[in-house]
């Protein structure tokens, strides 16, 4: 797994903006005190300590020590104590079958090499009648007002940066079929979007993505393959500002959401 995005801090500045409500509302009302759910591909982890909040156990999970870190930090940050932290792979998860109530994966199916492989994994390692619940974006289903030209060359250099690592930018509309072919039969499919409409959304998501596509993995490997010169880029962030800056400027963000009964 290639994960096109990276760890620069304008890629965490957005990371860590999420959390259970904006982030992972149609989980919650299956959550109990009671349960122990694994997160995989936890990322900064104010998402996934969030969840902990509202469980018995969180098992934290990240393909790397350094990833891991991240959430270790975060869990420091803010006093949470009782997350256990994992290293592994999501199509091999170093876990016993029936370990979990619930798995959970957020932007997760999007990079991975084999997203039905990874759902197969994530059943297997829950236990019958528990659920396993994925969200992930649909990059090609994106919105947004103004259309600065510069931002339909950042959607062309995203998706094909993505393909070339082996993702899947429409992850979003395909979860429900994944999860068909993983052997799933209980299956609640939902979507629903982050907005981002007033001055200080515009701003703040526009300035990310004005940063990111300069600094992030993204940037380098749409560099060093070939697929867009330092100006190209130059002129991406500055259409992010553009958006930003429009009075009317208006994004929408599409995402599938799945929770199916092991």
């Amino acid at each position: 797994m290639t994960y096109t995005h990276g760890h620069h801090e304008s890629v965490l500045r957005s990371h860590r903006w999420r959390t259970a409500e904006n982030s992972a509302a149609y989980l919650l009302p299956y959550l109990a005190s009671d349960q122990r759910l694994l997160d995989v591909g936890c990322g900064p982890g104010t998402l996934t300590l969030d969840l902990a909040e509202r469980v018995g156990a969180v098992t934290a999970l990240e393909p790397t020590a350094e990833a891991l870190d991240l959430c270790r930090a975060e869990a420091a940050a803010r006093g949470t104590t009782g997350v256990e932290f994992a290293v592994g792979d999501v199509h091999a998860l170093p876990f016993a079958d029936d370990s979990f109530d619930v798995v959970h994966a957020h932007q997760v199916l999007q990079h991975v090499a084999d997203p039905v492989q990874a759902l197969r994994e994530m059943r297997r390692v829950t236990r019958p009648g528990g659920i396993v619940a994925v969200r992930d974006s649909d990059y090609p289903a994106f919105a947004w007002y103004p259309k600065p030209p510069a931002l339909d060359d950042w959607m062309a250099l995203y998706l094909r940066c993505a393909g070339d690592n082996g993702g899947e930018p429409e992850a979003g509309r395909r979860l429900l079929s994944w999860a068909q072919q993983a052997g799933f039969a209980d299956i609640t499919p939902t979507a629903s979007v982050w907005c981002f409409a007033t001055p200080d959304d515009r701003a703040w998501w526009g300035g990310m993505w004005a940063d990111r596509i300069l600094s992030s993995a993204m940037a380098t490997q749409a560099l060093t393959s070939g697929y867009a010169t330092a100006a190209d880029l130059q002129a991406m962030s500055a259409g992010w500002s553009e958006w930003a800056a429009a009075g009317d400027g208006w994004l929408s963000i599409t995402h599938g959401e799945i929770v199916a009964r092991a």
